[in-house]
């Protein structure tokens, strides 16, 4: 089990981060953040905190456990004046504010990027939606499953005679994270190389879904081509798709270039369907994917996993097997890079996630403290602009905190 290392020194240390934020992507972006160093206070309802702690898994917040780790928690009533008062007391050290309200609330709150410029000019604003802060959807509720939906993602995913499939996990949130993190690392380094003043961050989960969804709208518009639901195959490469092994388990395979295909063709025993023109290249083989795919269907089906991954390793053939979670957590691979930790936990004694990505060689991030529980950090955060203990008190009576 790995302990968290409190001490350790991160490239942004010294990066003050209010988070507003809840459930997903906002959470998201200050893990990134919170891994290398930052300073990342969750401010976070008295009593009831982000709803990110209401995900459980047998009566457990696992989902907050592993994407509030290295996070300070303050609760604050943002509906009082003094709460408020504090708020903006925070904000004059802070680097950086991430919300994701609907557009239009931040600024009823009396907190709108203007307001915010006059008491911090360096704070970095950003702002998650679902639609962006503009446009003739700018007012609508955005959660990530909408924008999956809209974006073009769902309507390729799936099979063709069955309905669209959803991502089985906050996809859309997760990728405009990892957007948001990086453009907060932008914004602080335009301060840092011009001293300059900040500036909002309009992210919007649709533009970061759509971002991947890849040349779709380029097909559409210059050849009126629409992709289809395929299952696992591509529309863009062939042969790519899973394929079931003797033994009940499932390998997916790649062949997304000519090489690679004609390794695939010849470990399955059929060197000559390249020199068909049906399969001699890839805009062929799209074109016949059923008969591209026969013989490999046949070959894995007639041989157990194991044997399918010794042939194709020893062809260097881009295969792989499909994991369930166990498989995966017990995967040599897996286990060696520690892709995966068990770090300690308070509730259950051992708690695995995630390790800290990606990995920097002179200055890597750091698991240093676990999730924290609702309002831990309060008293301390708050003692940095000028809350004593007895104020404290007196806040704590008027549900400030």
């Amino acid at each position: 089990m790995i302990p968290f290392r409190p001490e350790a020194a991160c490239p942004l240390e010294g990066v003050v981060v209010l988070d507003l934020s809840r459930l997903v992507a906002g959470n998201m972006i200050s893990l990134q953040l919170a891994d290398f160093g930052a300073e990342v206070i969750k401010v976070e309802e008295p009593g009831r905190g982000d709803p990110l702690r209401d995900w459980r898994v047998e009566g457990h917040s696992l989902f907050w456990k592993a994407y509030a780790r290295n996070k300070l928690s303050l609760t604050l009533n943002l509906r009082t004046p003094a709460g408020m008062e504090l708020l903006f007391k925070l904000i004059e050290r802070a680097q950086v504010l991430i919300e994701n309200y609907r557009p239009g609330t931040l600024e009823r709150m009396g907190l709108a990027p203007a307001v915010l410029a006059e008491r911090n000019p360096r704070l970095i604003i950003v702002r998650v939606s679902g639609w962006g802060q503009t446009g003739p959807y700018a007012d609508k509720p955005g959660f990530g499953t909408l924008v999956e939906g809209l974006s073009g993602f769902a309507a390729k995913t799936g099979f063709a005679d069955r309905e669209p499939v959803l991502p089985p996990t906050a996809l859309a949130d997760m990728i405009a994270g990892l957007y948001g993190a990086y453009a907060t690392l932008i914004a602080l380094r335009e301060i840092e190389r011009k001293g300059g003043k900040g500036q909002v961050i309009d992210l919007s989960l649709l533009e970061a879904m759509h971002s991947v969804v890849g040349a779709d709208a380029a097909a559409f518009k210059a050849f009126g081509k629409i992709p289809r639901r395929q299952g696992s195959r591509s529309n863009i490469t062939s042969p790519r798709n899973v394929y079931r092994t003797r033994d009940g388990r499932w390998l997916s395979i790649s062949g997304s270039m000519q090489s690679m295909a004609e390794r695939l063709y010849a470990a399955v025993g059929a060197p000559e369907m390249t020199k068909d023109p049906r399969f001699a290249n890839n805009s062929a083989r799209l074109a016949n994917n059923d008969a591209a795919e026969q013989p490999i269907r046949e070959f894995i089906a007639a041989r157990d996993l194991a044997e399918c991954l010794a042939i194709f390793a020893n062809a260097e053939v881009t295969a792989a097997p499909v994991y369930d979670i166990d498989q995966f957590v017990a995967d040599r691979h897996v286990k060696e890079r520690q892709i995966i930790v068990d770090v300690p936990d308070r509730e259950i004694g051992k708690l695995t996630m995630h390790n800290v990505v990606p990995r920097l060689a002179a200055t890597p991030g750091a698991l240093r403290r676990p999730a924290p529980e609702l309002g831990e950090h309060t008293a301390e955060i708050l003692a940095d602009v000028g809350v004593d203990a007895a104020e404290l008190a007196r806040l704590r009576a008027e549900g400030v905190v």
